[in-house]
């Protein structure tokens, strides 16, 4: 799904003028699975925040992180937090904008619409910094976090290396795309 939405981001003006499949990939399909799952992660990673902090009563005397662990495992609240700033910024940018079009000012649609948006959004430099830096922080976050949340479930067997890998491609990957997005949308403005 992820790429279909890349690849319709990316295309020329008429990638996006199909609009029963963009409406049917993002905002049905998409947009629910992603917010429960949002949801979820945040529960979730602050459950097991809490569990990791109780599981050790005695603090280190001298604690060196990066002896054991990557800077993208002992940081990922950190890295969570932006990422869920990022979101906020992400959702006021696209989703919030698209709401009060469709059901504020309840404007006919207009599937030509989304295209020029998408570069206005990608024009300043400082938010396609923002963007790139932010994908950069979700990419340290999955490569620590999607791997680890397999061996959360218990999933330890001899499929354990082919998951690991997937999860690094997986974070260097998708990210990398939506890097790609802003850039090429930053690089490539709309001349009338």
């Amino acid at each position: 799904m992820v790429l279909i939405v890349i690849a319709l981001a990316v295309l020329s003006e008429g990638g996006y003028a199909n609009p029963s499949l963009v409406r049917l990939v993002v905002q049905l399909i998409m947009q629910p699975i992603l917010i429960a799952g949002v949801i979820v992660h945040f529960v979730m990673g602050i459950a097991l925040e809490i569990q990791n902090n109780r599981a050790r009563s005695v603090k280190y005397t001298k604690y060196k992180g990066s002896a054991n662990a990557s800077w993208a495992s002992r940081n990922m609240i950190i890295t969570g937090l932006v990422v869920l700033a990022f979101l906020g910024l992400h959702f006021y940018d696209f989703w919030i904008h698209e709401m009060n079009y469709k059901f504020v000012e309840a404007n006919p649609e207009d599937p030509t619409r989304y295209y020029p948006e998408t570069v206005e959004k990608f024009a300043p430099l400082w938010r396609t910094v923002l963007y790139v830096v932010s994908f950069v922080l979700l990419s340290l976050h999955l490569w620590h976090g999607f791997a680890s949340s397999f061996q959360s479930m218990g999933v330890n067997n001899k499929y354990t290396p082919a998951i690991r890998n997937f999860t690094r491609l997986y974070a260097i990957v998708v990210p990398l795309l939506f890097v790609f997005i802003a850039l090429y949308h930053h690089l490539n403005p709309i001349t009338h």
